[in-house]
């Protein structure tokens, strides 16, 4: 373990978590048994560009639901693990399956339940609001509360220590001047 600016630009992979991290914490149960929830576009955006430049991203939640595979599906994301009461067997497996060394991958947690993957990786991190224990466990912890940009803040860090962000001016779709 380096320099953290160093370290993030050999980042191969990010795993996050969803409720608290891609989204403020809170949801709304429907009376069909599913959860809305609200998340940052910008973190969607960062999350998409980071799948297009090559960087696996993995979510593993305890949550549950269509609405937020869904919501996976449309930001391109392909591995998750949802409804996850084993992170750590999740964590395992999706460092196994795409033959990743530990301290090129970042986790981004923000409670209890993610304290175990935080201390699997090599760069664990959160967002500003996250438990006491999350903050003390990580290398970085955003300026931003989950759902409200903590996400991108990460994203963009990494893709940015990798020369990759905003490259060539295009976008998501390689769009651009």
């Amino acid at each position: 373990m380096g320099n953290f600016k160093e370290d993030i630009a050999l980042v191969e992979a990010i795993v996050l978590d969803v409720d608290g991290v891609m989204t403020d914490g809170g949801i709304t149960p429907t009376p069909e048994g599913d959860f809305i929830r609200r998340y940052n576009a910008k973190d969607g955006y960062a999350i998409a560009y980071a799948l297009r430049e090559g960087l696996k991203v993995c979510v593993i939640s305890g949550g549950r639901g269509a609405m937020l595979e869904n919501r996976l599906k449309m930001l391109g994301v392909t591995r998750y693990y949802l409804n996850c009461m084993d992170k750590i067997a999740a964590i395992e497996e999706f460092l196994a399956d795409n033959h990743l060394g530990r301290e090129n991958v970042i986790y981004m947690g923000d409670d209890i339940p993610d304290l175990e993957c935080m201390q699997r990786v090599g760069i664990p991190v959160c967002p500003a609001d996250a438990a006491m224990e999350c903050i003390e466990a990580s290398r970085y912890v955003s300026e931003f509360n989950g759902g409200h940009g903590a996400v991108r803040d990460i994203v963009e860090q990494v893709l940015r220590a990798k020369g990759l962000w905003a490259k060539n001016l295009k976008g998501v779709l390689g769009v651009g001047k």
